[in-house]
């Protein structure tokens, strides 16, 4: 990305400018980490070639069902990614944008999509990110049984990466004994135990209404699952908060609302810290 381009300098002038900032961040967020973008079944079946032979798309192994049907395999598939987000080394972006937050007399607030954890593992206080999707780095009951939400420190998966399988036992509720999974939002979802997400969505509304002059810094968030590009207006249109929105393919932004960097997470921000 050109260091001189009049557009990454009018992102920096707008993140000085801001009072606060607001990270806003889809799955691109990770890719520059080594983290794996499963937009589309291609990119999905090349990470997990035996699920391509079995016919299962990205929906369906995301799926609540899969706990229900065959626990193993949808195990060997989320026990594979926490084994993977747990050795991910979170890209220099992440440390850019906690060097800009600490400027602001109200700091950051993250709201990401992604379940990977890697705000928190780059320093990101517990307080200051709404997952609104959940976390693989905690475990309820299939069922469930209760609210309860619990830390998946203790479980160490063994995948036999080949067959997409777990090895070892599958993690167990300790209330009740079913099986356990990922406190994620999946697809079809109706049992997902929203209760520590919930109290991160209040967090961060109520240091929203503190804020007066807003940045959002909207990274790798596209419209497939709009989720985050919804977020991102809603506080453009809400807090007057000005965008700038980082984005290898869809990074267009309404005129006079920010400005759109067409460059992948860890470029962009380099390049705005030259201006910072």
């Amino acid at each position: 990305m050109n260091e001189h381009d009049p557009l990454i300098e009018h992102a920096a002038q707008i993140v000085r400018d801001a009072d606060a900032i607001i990270i806003a961040a889809g799955a691109g967020m990770g890719v520059d980490s080594g983290l794996p973008d499963f937009r589309g079944n291609s990119g999905f079946w090349q990470a997990y070639p035996a699920l391509a032979a079995a016919g299962i798309d990205f929906q369906a192994a995301a799926s609540a069902d899969s706990f229900v049907s065959d626990p193993v395999q949808a195990w060997g598939f989320y026990g594979h990614r926490l084994a993977l987000y747990r050795r991910t080394v979170p890209h220099a972006g992440f440390a850019l944008l906690r060097k800009w937050a600490g400027t602001k007399a109200l700091g950051c607030s993250v709201f990401t999509s992604n379940v990977d954890g890697q705000f928190q593992r780059a320093g990101f206080g517990t307080d200051l990110v709404y997952e609104c999707h959940g976390s693989i780095h905690h475990l309820q009951c299939t069922r469930p049984c209760s609210d309860a939400i619990w830390a998946a420190d203790d479980f160490l998966p063994v995948v036999d990466e080949q067959a997409c399988r777990l090895i070892c036992d599958v993690p167990r509720c300790p209330n009740c004994g079913a099986v356990a999974r990922p406190n994620i939002l999946m697809f079809d979802d109706w049992s997902w135990v929203s209760i520590r997400s919930d109290g991160q969505r209040a967090r961060q509304q109520e240091w929203l209404e503190r804020v007066c002059r807003p940045v959002v810094i909207e990274i790798g968030a596209g419209t497939a699952i709009p989720t985050v590009r919804h977020f991102s207006g809603g506080l453009v249109r809400q807090y007057g908060a000005n965008l700038v929105r980082i984005n290898v393919r869809e990074f267009d932004v309404k005129r006079g609302h920010g400005v759109g960097l067409a460059s992948v997470a860890v470029n962009a921000l380099l390049a705005m810290d030259r201006y910072m």
